[in-house]
């Protein structure tokens, strides 16, 4: 579940004087400056993008945001960027801005320093991967439409990227509240359901319905492709899968290679998004064959993922599920009967696997009647 808006501090030391040396985050601090100045053109779109010139070194930029130099160099690697020297000048009134904001919360115990520290490696994790997805996509557009190589569509792309970055950040901003906003309502409703609670400490506290989707011998066959083909392969898997996925009341929790995690508040909709998301990629010209596996049961969440036995079920069961099928655990079969959607479904026993760090398991297909 969502913590609390307001969380009590789990340590009294203030932001002036912290080290953080608990965390692993000022490990290697007398490394040398791993930054590499970027040329004058390329600096003057950074101050545009970031609203001005660099004026200040790290202990300048700790002392205009009233923290200490160790959690000025805390926030900065928790954003995951590498280590400053102290006489390097990298830093604005952006960055002035943002660490003496995240210092005032600590302060004002509105959150802890570890609460803190796991907000900004969650947003640069994110804003990273998005960054670098944007840049790519844009990238893409330009070879399309300017038939040129790559090289020269990223030379454009530098060009042009702090124009559009405006619509960007807003698009991004838009994006956010709206996913925040879902994720409110969502939780309000399971609490709603579930009041009680419960001090079993192997008490998985979110019940969800979930399960992998993975390409059959990508391997093999990313080794016989080109560039083209093979990223051509990938996107249209991963596009399609989320497109599916998110289209069906489902969400996607991450992509791993050539597999993907959803999850699903719901049972019917899980095994909707499961059958669908098989269907939907056996239709793509070009894809492997693909297969899934659906599982219901409790999981715990943290750092945007999802944990426990239930995860590592579903995962073991797509490993040994046949090219174009979908397989469930007895336990979430029996769920799936007991729901309204059971008349939407045939499910078919298969032959008992021994499934490694969880013993023998007799997996049942799950196939969706025709409409």
């Amino acid at each position: 579940m969502a913590d609390s808006a307001h969380l009590a501090p789990t340590d009294a030391t203030p932001p002036e004087t912290t080290g953080h040396d608990d965390l692993g985050l000022n490990d290697g601090l007398a490394e040398p400056d791993t930054q590499e100045p970027p040329s004058s053109t390329v600096s003057a779109r950074i101050d545009s993008l970031l609203g001005g010139s660099a004026t200040m070194t790290i202990v300048e930029l700790a002392e205009r945001a009233g923290v200490g130099v160790p959690f000025a160099r805390t926030f900065w690697k928790a954003m995951g960027f590498p280590n400053v020297k102290d006489d390097t000048v990298l830093f604005g009134e952006a960055d002035v801005e943002a660490l003496h904001t995240m210092g005032a919360m600590i302060e004002d115990e509105v959150i802890d320093t570890t609460t803190a520290i796991s907000l900004l490696r969650a947003q640069s994790h994110m804003t990273d991967r998005l960054a670098l997805w944007q840049t790519e996509a844009l990238v893409e557009g330009v070879v399309r439409h300017r038939n040129v190589d790559d090289v020269s569509a990223r030379l454009v792309v530098l060009d042009k990227i702090t124009t559009i970055a405006g619509v960007l950040q807003s698009q991004l901003d838009y994006s956010w509240r709206r996913q925040l906003a879902g994720l409110i309502a969502r939780t309000d409703a399971e609490v709603a359901h579930s009041r009680a609670t419960s001090s079993d400490p192997y008490r998985m506290p979110l019940q969800r319905g979930l399960g992998f989707v993975d390409m059959v011998a990508y391997t093999r066959r990313s080794t016989e492709l080109g560039t083209r083909a093979l990223a051509d392969l990938v996107q249209t898997f991963e596009y399609t899968s989320r497109d599916v996925i998110t289209s069906r009341g489902g969400r996607v929790v991450k992509t791993i290679g050539d597999a993907i995690l959803y999850i699903a508040d719901d049972i019917t909709v899980s095994a909707e998004v499961a059958v669908r998301l098989v269907a939907a990629l056996k239709a793509e010209e070009n894809m492997l064959p693909v297969r899934a596996s659906m599982v219901w049961g409790g999981v715990f969440s943290r750092n945007g993922d999802v944990f426990g036995p239930t995860v590592n079920l579903a995962s073991r069961l797509v490993d040994v599920a046949p090219p174009g099928s979908v397989l469930m655990d007895r336990p979430t079969a029996d769920a799936l009967a007991a729901s309204p959607a059971a008349k939407l479904y045939t499910m078919v026993p298969r032959e008992g696997v021994d499934l490694h760090g969880l013993g023998e398991v007799q997996p049942i297909e799950l196939r969706r009647l025709p409409d």
